[in-house]
């Protein structure tokens, strides 16, 4: 992933070499990797976050960004995308539903169907994934149980999968959720009966990441690794990702000791080695280095995704025409907030050859108007506290001790970029062997800016000590933590503050997550100051999502709302700009008169932002999700059964705050003339 397109397909070339001719059977391998919105390698075209796509509700721009995403994939030597995502997503709490194409079943077939009918095109291997019903966990929880009837499969969850091989794909993931106290990677009915003797699945299913030891060691089918390739093999798995733990030596094992036969592994194989066929790649396994630089990053597919980034911008609120700006009456501007001046481009991203940020594109066009462009951050993108996540830690060293005292030497150690741990009912590591552990975590915590930090720490099932540059900040080792303690203190940008934890069981469900938010803040009274100059002001503002990153609040971080806040108290004429791939709540949407959601918009994502915002491109985006007014309304879409009773509730209205599909325009529409025929 981090070469250059050249070395990228030189590499992939020695890899096929050594496949053909250092091996028994000289059959070239299938290098895959992830092309979500591009594929996630250096200097790839990064288009628009899947939601985005779908918000375009235009499956022929997407099926000519696919079709750009086959070419640079393929040209690399790469044949296998771990793409599309066709869960259907209904409770916006779920942190990937940025990489969805949304609530609908039809619309998610259709973005799905384009997509890899476009890779099937260009001889790549489209994986839709993961299947089946993986984001919609109880509260919006990523991979949790899932028990749904029969019919709620077949008319909402199944449908997307179904598109997607009709349309060619060649390969199906396996999901990390059980279904009705099954795990998806060893599911019969599923990865078998529907997939192949029901839909005509002539290629290979493929595990998420681990999900074949996750039939072990999460699911407790089964303690030996054997009968797990036997229950995941015989199921209709064929491949197990990243790596062969189970399918290595373990599936050796079983074929020995008759639990799999020959025939059910000569079928798996028959299965792979027919996609490797009618992908060409026996005919052609080498590609030209030449071409994947022509291809990768090209003009070309940057003006095809600044399409794409354009037509996805959903403009929510537009009171008093604020948008587009008046550039004959705005000769000032503010420009604020965390993402300004950079641009997220979501989960599975890439490094593209460029970066567009929102600042630098209304800086091009302001320029063309004469009008001045003021500009200050105002805040950091704190990390909200319910996310769980920290601050950036670097060196963090995790000690595991089989006691309750941190006595002796540690039995394991390891490392973390954070501190987030659910250890459960189980024990951290193998080597412990004890049900009273204990642990010790040290390393240096560098603060992002200079202000005051609350720092949260949350300790379940035992007790907790917490010292910052030696200072103790939190003792409660000899009883339980029942609530978040939460410590301010001073911290300065740049400086390594020393962080130790010590942590030990005492009884029922363990963890330990140190996270925090920034509660006083200079760059805020920075932001006002030139709001208040300003003719007219526009706030960049994110949250933090995305895989393993369900989020319990939908809130935008505090320091965020507080920046906001503050600027509408002297600037009536105030648009905010999300920059996310799934719903924000929060009171100042109420207030604030323009609203925009610009997604994670890809690599052209500025300039699309900026010219929507000057009105030189109208907003063509349609929401793909059903947004609420409040976290209590969820799971919430739109094509639910009718109620027995109400639909609303004592203290909450029934409908959401934006509807799926809804999006204004700049254009006004005025039908007139209307006439009605019998016949």
């Amino acid at each position: 992933r981090r070469l250059p397109p050249k070395e990228c397909a030189v590499k992939g070339n020695e890899y096929e070499i050594q496949a053909i001719e250092n091996t028994r059977l000289g059959i070239p391998a299938i290098i895959h990797d992830e092309c979500l919105h591009g594929c996630m390698v250096n200097y790839s075209t990064s288009f628009p976050q899947a939601i985005a796509l779908a918000a375009t509700w235009d499956p022929d721009l997407v099926y000519r960004v696919a079709k750009a995403i086959a070419r640079e994939t393929r040209s690399r030597n790469i044949h296998q995308c771990l793409s599309p995502v066709v869960n259907i997503v209904r409770d916006v709490r779920a942190g990937r539903t940025e990489e969805s194409y949304g609530e609908d079943p039809y619309l998610t077939s259709i973005m799905g169907k384009v997509f890899c009918k476009a890779l099937r095109e260009e001889n790549v291997i489209a994986t839709p994934k993961h299947f089946v019903a993986n984001f919609v966990g109880d509260g919006g929880r990523d991979s949790n149980e899932i028990h749904f009837s029969e019919r709620i499969l077949r008319e909402i969850y199944f449908p997307g999968f179904r598109e997607c091989i009709r349309a060619g794909a060649l390969s199906v993931m396996s999901a990390y959720n059980s279904l009705d106290g099954i795990p998806c990677s060893c599911n019969k009915w599923l990865l078998t009966e529907v997939l192949r003797w029901e839909w005509g699945f002539e290629g290979f299913v493929v595990s998420d990441y681990a999900s074949v030891e996750g039939i072990i060691s999460k699911h407790h089918v089964t303690d030996k690794m054997e009968v797990a390739a036997k229950l995941a093999l015989e199921s209709g798995l064929e491949v197990e990702l990243p790596r062969t733990t189970i399918y290595g030596e373990p599936l050796v094992k079983a074929v020995r000791e008759g639990l799999i036969s020959m025939d059910v592994i000569d079928e798996a194989v028959r299965r792979v080695l027919r996609a490797k066929f009618l992908i060409g790649l026996f005919d052609k396994p080498f590609v030209d280095p030449e071409e994947a630089v022509r291809i990768n990053g090209c003009e070309e597919h940057a003006l095809l995704a600044l399409q794409a980034s354009r037509s996805s911008i959903v403009l929510l609120k537009n009171e008093e025409n604020i948008l587009p700006i008046d550039v004959n009456r705005v000769k000032t501007m503010a420009v604020i907030g965390p993402l300004s001046d950079e641009l997220k481009l979501g989960g599975y991203s890439g490094i593209p050859p460029r970066k567009i940020s929102p600042l630098q594109g209304i800086k091009d066009i302001a320029e063309k108007y004469g009008i001045k462009v003021f500009h200050e951050k105002g805040c950091p993108e704190s990390i909200c506290w319910s996310s769980g996540l920290s601050p950036i830690f670097t060196g963090l060293e995790i000690q595991y001790f089989d006691n309750p005292d941190l006595s002796g030497e540690p039995v394991a150690s390891g490392t973390s970029m954070w501190i987030r741990f659910d250890w459960g009912y189980g024990k951290p590591h193998p080597n412990i062997s004890t049900d009273k552990f204990s642990i010790r975590l040290t390393g240096k915590l560098i603060p992002p800016e200079t202000g005051v930090y609350r720092l949260i720490l949350t300790a379940n099932g035992g007790g907790v000590r917490m010292w910052i540059n030696d200072k103790l900040l939190v003792d409660s080792w000899n009883s339980k933590l029942t609530l978040p303690k939460k410590v301010d203190i001073k911290l300065k940008s740049g400086e390594e503050y020393n962080i130790r934890l010590e942590y030990h069981r005492i009884s029922d469900f363990a963890s330990l997550r140190l996270s925090w938010d920034i509660v006083d803040f200079s760059g805020i009274k920075k932001a006002v100051e030139i709001a208040e100059k300003s003719d007219i002001a526009i706030i960049f503002v994110g949250i933090t999502e995305g895989e393993g990153r369900d989020r319990a609040i939908l809130r935008l971080p505090r320091i965020q709302e507080k920046l906001i806040e503050e600027v509408l108290k002297v600037k009536k004429k105030t648009i905010v700009v999300l920059m996310t791939g799934s719903a924000v709540i929060g009171d100042w949407i109420y207030d604030v008169p323009g609203l925009i959601q610009a997604w994670y918009p890809g690599q052209e994502g500025g300039r699309a932002i900026a010219e929507t915002l000057f009105g030189e491109c109208d907003p063509g985006g349609r929401l793909p999700f059903t947004w609420p007014h409040c976290e209590g309304q969820l799971p919430l879409y739109y094509n639910y059964k009718p109620s027995g009773r109400a639909y609303d509730y004592i203290d909450m209205v029934a409908t959401p705050l934006f509807p799926f599909g809804y999006g204004l325009s700049y254009t006004k529409f005025k039908y007139s003339n209307l006439k009605i025929k019998s016949n």
